[in-house]
């Protein structure tokens, strides 16, 4: 279907329908290659973003989810530019628990940790009442086989836990949840949750990482190198007015490891009324997440978009490398 002069949409195997007629994720590729060329400046890609921008963000709105496939983004510059012609304002990773590093402009490393451990599904800073309502993603490097990024409808979770489990959902519904980490003084990338406290509130001051702290919500108690840092209670199932919806809005999956426990040895995760989570419920729920995510194989020059508000997301462990995955974020 062409849409416009710059982009088509095209299918792909591994989209799902829900009956509404609207795929996901929506994948855009170029109507013609020869507007962006170098020598079709200035109607690049840059350019065909702004003349389209509110179809963008109402496909986006509709999809949770756009794949640029087909582009000339060739490299960290470029995919900066890309996000640059959106103009969403930034969104600074202060108080972020994964390991990053910039590479250009509002570009960073995508999750630092090993890429052969897998990232269970989530929606980027959930955990903190200050979170990013977009994310970019940007394939610099193809992986040689997985390291794929899952994607999956929260809205969907929501409907499915709120029917198997009514019980906990209601319990989430009234009492959302309180997070616990231990955060070390310095970065350990080994960990998908390994960023230490002066990298994630961006001092070497305990004080003044108390009052950033104190700005999301989240109260610090000093250890011998390394802070506890609580955070909550924060809604954990969210209403999105712009698509009218109930989601799963929370980062449950990344806290429950192979023994059963919402736990994974540096993130302790409880209701907020201090009550344990419901580990049947929880295993029910990775479930469901495996069930109806759509994971599409990384190509180079692949740009994602994801509405943060919608949609969750996760990271299969690469298979054979290399994989370099770029991201931004954005309010």
């Amino acid at each position: 279907m062409a849409t416009g002069r710059f982009f088509k949409e095209v299918e792909l195997p591994e989209q799902k329908s829900y009956g509404d007629g609207i795929l996901f994720p929506a994948v855009l590729t170029p109507v013609s290659n020869n507007d962006f060329t170098a020598e079709a400046k200035p109607c690049g890609l840059e350019n065909a973003i702004r003349a389209h921008k509110p179809w963008l963000e109402s496909l986006l709105l509709k999809s949770g989810v756009i794949l640029f496939r087909g582009f000339p983004v060739a490299s960290p510059s470029q995919f900066n530019d890309v996000v640059e012609a959106f103009g969403f304002p930034e969104a600074f990773y202060v108080g972020g628990r994964a390991t990053r590093t910039k590479v250009v402009g509002r570009i960073y490393t995508a999750n630092e940790s090993p890429p052969d451990k897998q990232i269970p599904f989530h929606h980027e800073m959930a955990y903190v009442p200050d979170f990013p309502s977009k994310l970019f993603f940007f394939c610099d490097e193809e992986p040689g086989s997985g390291g794929e990024t899952p994607i999956v409808l929260s809205h969907i979770i929501y409907e499915k836990m709120k029917e198997r489990h009514p019980k906990f959902v209601a319990q989430l519904e009234e009492h959302g949840l309180t997070s616990t980490k231990i955060m070390n003084d310095e970065d350990h990338p080994s960990s998908i949750n390994g960023r230490g406290w002066k990298s994630a509130y961006m001092t070497n001051h305990k004080n003044v990482a108390e009052e950033r702290a104190a700005k999301m919500g989240s109260k610090l108690e000093w250890m011998e190198n390394a802070v506890k840092c609580k955070t909550g209670p924060v809604t954990a199932i969210r209403f999105e007015k712009e698509s009218q919806r109930k989601t799963w809005f929370n980062n449950l999956a990344i806290g429950y490891d192979a023994n059963g426990k919402i736990h994974d040895g540096e993130t302790f995760v409880e209701l907020g009324n201090g009550e344990p989570v419901s580990d049947p419920a929880m295993e029910d729920c990775l479930r469901i997440m495996a069930e109806e995510c759509v994971a599409i194989p990384w190509k180079k020059g692949d740009v994602m978009l994801v509405n943060n508000l919608m949609v969750l997301h996760s990271r299969r462990p690469l298979l054979k490398p290399p994989r370099r995955i770029l991201a931004s974020l954005c309010k």
